[in-house]
């Protein structure tokens, strides 16, 4: 049995509130430009279900450094948002005013001073021994919301995806295209590593899967630039279902934008990595609006799974993307010993349920073994490579 301690967590389903940092450098003279289009901004935003309150401040060393913090009342509600194709054009006009942006986000643990009469005296508008109205009282409430129960254990990786899709017909081509080209450097500089990529391929869907030590920004930009990578992005473009052209900012940024699968759980026991684990991933369409439903789903089975010593699941990913869901797997053993466990349904109603928040799931529920792993059969990702930095070989 896997205690707490020992476990390797992150979750954006843990319902606490969110706390989203963006920072911001704009180029010389675009203050004013900037400002406008932030205007703008905040009024979509501020109508996004979930949204409590955002606040813009400048550097006081140094005025082309900007900072936007928002607060959000969960994470799977800022996520719905920023994934969004909304998002995408309501962020277009940012790009002609700023240089470079890096986004972070924190799910609220503690918060201090904000109780009790201390609070309300510093409180905007709020007198020393005046009394709050039932109008403020109800909105500081709603704007607590839950805080995060215990702080979680990481390992020092970022985990993220990228998918996109391909030309029906293509996929052959793109697969060996794919598993031809040479590795990128993985020392991205003294504190950034990348640690590993897996690629899979269901259909015409292609995800990569990436694990990095350090800054994950920092990893992508490079291996954009890597010229081996530069090279593969050329060869498939004329396959993709979507136009992009990489050597163009703007069509970059919104290629990459789109395509961004973020990691929403992963749970693993913590025991470090094994050459005897082997990687899986399933794929999973939800039904129109189902996407976040269907992870939280699977991750409740995978935190179950990893604290049972007799379950082949050594560690988990969930990915999502509105209604696209990946479920990244290290396993002991064969994928097929517990075939209901290794889909996410081993226990109770979880098929059914399952079948309910699936758009492929035309055959109905399955219920018999030999139904199940044909279901784990057709989700199953084609694996292209999985590639390691050398020192994890």
């Amino acid at each position: 049995m896997t205690t707490l301690s020992e476990r390797i967590s992150q979750s954006a389903f843990d319902d606490s509130r969110l706390r989203v940092v963006l920072l911001l450098d704009l180029y010389d003279g675009a203050q004013n430009q900037f400002l406008e289009v932030y205007e703008d901004l905040h009024k979509q935003v501020s109508s996004v279900p979930g949204h409590i309150r955002d606040e813009l401040c400048q550097s006081i060393e140094n005025p082309s450094q900007w900072l936007i913090t928002s607060e959000w009342e969960s994470a799977p509600r800022f996520l719905a948002w920023v994934n969004s194709e909304e998002h995408v054009a309501s962020v277009q006009p940012l790009h002609g005013c700023v240089r470079d942006t890096r986004s972070l986000r924190f799910s609220v643990l503690r918060e201090t001073g904000r109780d009790g009469p201390a609070a309300a005296a510093f409180s905007p508008g709020v007198s020393a021994g005046a009394s709050v109205g039932p109008a403020f009282a109800d909105g500081q409430e709603r704007s607590r919301g839950r805080l995060q129960v215990a702080p979680r254990r990481g390992d020092g990786v970022v985990r993220h995806a990228l998918t996109f899709t391909v030309k029906p017909g293509s996929e052959a081509v793109v697969a060996e295209l794919l598993s031809g080209y040479a590795s990128p450097q993985a020392q991205v500089d003294e504190h950034t590593r990348l640690r590993r990529s897996s690629l899979f391929m269901h259909g015409n869907r292609v995800v990569r899967a990436m694990e990095v030590e350090g800054d994950l920004l920092a990893a992508l930009r490079h291996v954009a630039l890597q010229p081996e990578v530069r090279a593969l992005e050329e060869a498939i473009n004329p396959y993709l279902e979507q136009d992009r052209d990489l050597s163009d900012p703007g069509s970059a940024r919104t290629f990459f934008t789109r395509a961004a699968l973020p990691a929403v759980h992963h749970v693993a026991a913590g025991g470090g990595e094994s050459p005897q684990l082997a990687r899986h991933a399933l794929f999973y369409p939800a039904k129109k609006g189902c996407g976040t439903e269907l992870a939280r789903l699977l991750a409740a089975q995978d935190e179950a799974a990893v604290d049972d010593s007799t379950s082949p699941i050594e560690a988990s990913t969930v990915f999502q993307r509105d209604d696209v869901v990946v479920r990244l797997l290290d396993l002991r053993g064969p994928h097929d010993a517990r075939p209901a466990l290794t889909l996410g349904v081993e226990g109770g109603h979880k098929a059914a349920v399952l079948a309910r928040l699936l758009d492929s799931a035309k055959d109905g529920v399955p219920t018999t073994h030999q139904e199940i792993s044909r279901f784990l059969e057709r989700s199953e990702m084609r694996l292209i490579t999985d590639r390691r930095s050398p020192d994890r070989a």
